[in-house]
C-alpha cells in the first residue's frame, strides 16, 4: 500500500483491461467457455433495470383547477374500487419484495463468480457458487442495507418537497414550493450519487479484497477505505473516468443498433442473450477495476494466483 497518488493512473488500466478481454474470451475462442462466463455475469447482473421510462405530462401553465378535479376524480375512482384494489397491491408489493430479495441474493452470488472468471481465467459456474457463498452472503446483507438506506434517504428529503409544494399551493405560494420541490430534488439527487458510488466502489474494489483478504463485506470496506482515503483525489478521477467509459460504451451499442435497424437492441434486451452479446464489455468493465487496483501493489494483483502460506515445521 505504498503508492503514491502520482503513480497511480487511470487511463494506465485500459491497455491491459483489454489485453484481458482476449485472454479470457478469444485465446482462443470457445463457445461453451464463453456461455459459461456469461451465465456468471447475468447472474450478476440480475434485477439491473435499463432505465425508468415514461414522462412527466403536467402542463404548469394548465389550469389549477384541472389539476384539482383530476385529482378528486382519481381518488374517487380508488376509493369505489378499494375493496378489489388494495388485495392487488398488496399481493404486487409482496411478490415484488420477494422477487426483489431472489435477484439481490443471486446476483450477489454472481459478482463473485464473475470476478473469478474473469481473475482467475475460468469458465467455472459450481466451483465460485461453492467457494464465495459465505462471501456472497455477508454481501447480500450488505446490499439489502445499501438499498433500504438509500431509499430512505432519498425519499424523505424529495417526499418533504412535495408536501411542502402541496400545502403552498393550497396557501398561494407556488413559486415558493417549485423552489423547495427543486432545492429537495437536488437534496435527494445528491444523496442518490453518494449511494450509487458506494455501490460501484462495493463492486469494484471491495468484491476483490473480500475474495483474496476475508469474508466479511464491512472488512472489505475497512480495507478499501486504506486505500480511498489517502488518494480521495485518485478515486474522484477513478470515478469521473468510469462515466467516461459508460458514456463511450453507450454511444458504441447506439451506433451498432441504428446500424443494424434496431435488431442489435432488441437482441441486448433479451435475458441472457443481451448479457452473451455484451460479454466483452463486461469483461472489460471488470478486468479494468482489477488492474486499477494491481497498480497499489504486488498484494493487489488478482490475476496473480494468491501467495502460499509457508509450512509450519
Amino acid at each position: 500500500m505504498n503508492a503514491t497518488a502520482q503513480e497511480i493512473s487511470v487511463t494506465a488500466p485500459v491497455s491491459p483491461a483489454f489485453a484481458r478481454v482476449k485472454t479470457v474470451l478469444f485465446a482462443p475462442f470457445d463457445l461453451s467457455r464463453w456461455l459459461a462466463i456469461a451465465f456468471c455475469a447475468w447472474l450478476a447482473c440480475l434485477g439491473e433495470a435499463g432505465g425508468l421510462g415514461g414522462g412527466l405530462n403536467y402542463r404548469f401553465g394548465s389550469d389549477y383547477r384541472d389539476y384539482e378535479r383530476s385529482f378528486e376524480h382519481a381518488r374517487g375512482w380508488v376509493m369505489d374500487n378499494l375493496h378489489w384494489l388494495a388485495p392487488v397491491v398488496v399481493a404486487g408489493l409482496v411478490v415484488g419484495v420477494v422477487l426483489w430479495v431472489v435477484f439481490l441474493w443471486l446476483s450477489s452470488r454472481g459478482w463473485f463468480m464473475f470476478f473469478h472468471c474473469v481473475a482467475e481465467n475460468r469458465a467455472e459456474v459450481v466451483a465460485p457458487w461453492t467457494r464465495f457463498a459465505p462471501h456472497a452472503n455477508s454481501l447480500f446483507l450488505f446490499r439489502v442495507l445499501l438499498s433500504v438506506a438509500s431509499g430512505l434517504t432519498v425519499a424523505v428529503p424529495i417526499a418533504l418537497g412535495v408536501l411542502a409544494l402541496v400545502l403552498l399551493l393550497h396557501s398561494g405560494g407556488a413559486a415558493f414550493g417549485v423552489v423547495g420541490l427543486a432545492l429537495a430534488m437536488l437534496v435527494g439527487l445528491a444523496i442518490a450519487i453518494f449511494w450509487a458510488v458506494v455501490a460501484k466502489f462495493t463492486y469494484d474494489f471491495v468484491v476483490p479484497l473480500m475474495s483474496r483478504f476475508t469474508t466479511s463485506v464491512w472488512d472489505g470496506w475497512k480495507m478499501a477505505l486504506k486505500l480511498i482515503q489517502p488518494q480521495a483525489g485518485v478515486f474522484a478521477l477513478y470515478v469521473l473516468f468510469q462515466i467516461v467509459i459508460k458514456l463511450a460504451i453507450f454511444a458504441l451499442v447506439a451506433v451498432v443498433t441504428l446500424a443494424t435497424c434496431c435488431c442489435a437492441g432488441f437482441l441486448l434486451a433479451l435475458p441472457f442473450i443481451g448479457t452473451a452479446l455484451m460479454l466483452p464489455v463486461l469483461v472489460f468493465e471488470r478486468a479494468y477495476s482489477l488492474c486499477f487496483l494491481r497498480q497499489f501493489g504486488a498484494e493487489f494483483d488478482f490475476f496473480a494466483p494468491p501467495p502460499v502460506a509457508p509450512e509450519l515445521v
